[in-house]
């Protein structure tokens, strides 16, 4: 029997039409920003969360681009950092020279994506500007994590839809809710 994929909703935080019209300001933002820059801009997901996200950003950066990826780990089987990260996929292309806008689904503590920074950082970039739909200030450990472009500032609640998960489940939902599930189970 199918499962009906929005059971499990406990409230919606931001709707399907909120994110798009956020998007849309933050493809704005970027392309006047970097509009008179001439160094080749790339925009790196952080695999899996920010394919949803940075695919409808980057139909709104009206510029041109490359894209790239990258996946990393420091979660393991749980739902806390194990501080330590693990490069599952790298980047293809260097990023030498160029712009480099990293795009993640949410900045939470900040400590492996400070951790991705700098290795992208180490790879001689003209600059590193980091874009996040959802800003988790609140659970910043790594207070030095500067954040160039932010969708939304979210409190300290467990989020699923629009790329993240609970589980690799929940990534197509096309708004970002909260989950009625025991973490702990």
């Amino acid at each position: 029997m199918a499962r009906n994929w929005e059971e499990n909703i406990k409230k919606v935080l931001i709707s399907r039409e909120d994110i798009q019209k956020r998007v849309k300001e933050l493809g704005e933002q970027i392309t006047n920003d970097l509009k008179n820059d001439d160094a080749p801009l790339v925009v790196i997901g952080i695999l899996k969360g920010s394919v949803i996200f940075m695919s409808d950003l980057v139909r709104e950066i009206k510029l041109p681009l490359t894209m790239d990826f990258m996946e990393v780990s420091s979660y393991g089987d749980g739902f806390e950092s194990t501080r330590d990260i693990k490069i599952i996929k790298d980047l293809e292309h260097s990023v030498r020279g160029k712009n480099v806008l990293v795009v993640e689904d949410i900045v939470d503590s900040g400590l492996t994506l400070k951790k991705i920074l700098q290795m992208i950082g180490k790879r001689g970039p003209k600059q590193v500007l980091l874009c996040t739909l959802l800003n988790k200030e609140v659970r910043r450990e790594a207070k030095d994590l500067e954040v160039q472009y932010k969708g939304f500032e979210i409190g300290d609640e467990f989020v699923s839809g629009y790329g993240l998960d609970y589980m690799q489940e929940y990534r197509n939902i096309p708004y970002v809710c909260t989950m009625d599930i025991k973490i702990n189970e």
